[in-house]
């Protein structure tokens, strides 16, 4: 590097010219030495670039990774926390603090339920209740067998209510197209849609034990003299067997891609209308 950079006097030449031959040797030994130097250090410059470039890529792809999950609200806590935030999502402003929808027609404290609607509704809430039960039993998919046997099953104590009701005297009627509906929709789901199928199963025992148990306490108060149905009871510490299936739950949904879990979220508002549809018959 030092033979090149070195100068050279404009007066040499003007003063002492050299011999042609002389001059054009010397040039060449000059241009002709290799620069080792520069050489490795544009390899070493490349070399250092490319990692300064992967490292960023790579800091990129964690930032936005990192984005990309706080997209999912209460997934540090398990799957079945983003059910709820979903679910809550769905209820309307006056049922929970955290509903975005505007309520649709009266609320609850305001209905004035009958009996014939209520058995309308018990019975094609009996008629699901049984469709869940003998999807988990027969278990299509294996991971439908981790919820026989729950504790929080309906069924009989459903059809317990419904021999109450015969026996004063009410006649019981044949379940009606909400339940129906519901119940096929159920049976073709879990034949073929595992993920969609537990967003159902989820959100049907969960919200019976909440929204559900408010409902039938204050039909009860109005037209049933208070009396606490057999469809509000359950064995054990309720509290427990809820947590027991949260965890089954959680388990299940670990094996689920995130476009499976996104998928069973999804479904959440279908869930809600089937069981709004339902719900409504108490008014009927």
């Amino acid at each position: 590097m030092a033979s090149i950079t070195t100068p050279i006097s404009q007066s040499q030449f003007l003063l002492k010219k050299p011999e042609s031959g002389v001059l054009k040797a010397s040039q060449s030994q000059i241009f002709a030495k290799p620069i080792p130097e520069l050489s490795q250090r544009s390899k070493l410059f490349a070399r250092n670039s490319r990692m300064v470039l992967l490292a960023a890529a790579s800091a990129g792809t964690a930032s936005a990774a990192e984005k990309h999950k706080k997209r999912y609200p209460g997934e540090a806590k398990g799957f079945v926390e983003e059910m709820r935030f979903v679910a809550m999502k769905l209820h309307t402003k006056d049922q929970a603090k955290e509903g975005e929808k505007e309520p649709r027609g009266q609320p609850v404290a305001k209905w004035e339920p009958t009996i014939e609607g209520y058995l309308k509704f018990l019975v094609d809430s009996k008629l699901v209740y049984d469709t869940l039960e003998k999807i988990v039993e027969k278990s299509s998919f294996p991971e439908y067998a981790e919820f026989r046997n729950t504790g929080l099953e309906r069924s009989e104590r459903l059809a317990k209510d419904l021999e109450w009701f015969k026996e004063q005297g009410h006649a019981i009627p044949e379940p009606s197209t909400p339940g129906v509906e519901y119940a096929r929709y159920l049976e073709e789901l879990s034949e073929k849609d595992p993920q969609a199928f537990i967003c159902h199963f989820y959100n049907i025992y969960f919200a019976h034990t909440a929204g559900g148990r408010m409902i039938g306490k204050k039909v009860a108060e109005k037209i049933l003299n208070k009396k606490e149905l057999e469809f509000y009871k359950w064995d054990g510490d309720l509290s427990q067997l809820l947590q027991n299936v949260r965890d089954k739950l959680n388990r299940v949904a670990e094996s689920w891609t995130r476009e499976e879990k996104n998928h069973c979220l999804e479904e959440t508002e279908k869930s809600f209308k089937f069981s709004g549809d339902i719900l409504r018959l108490i008014l009927s």
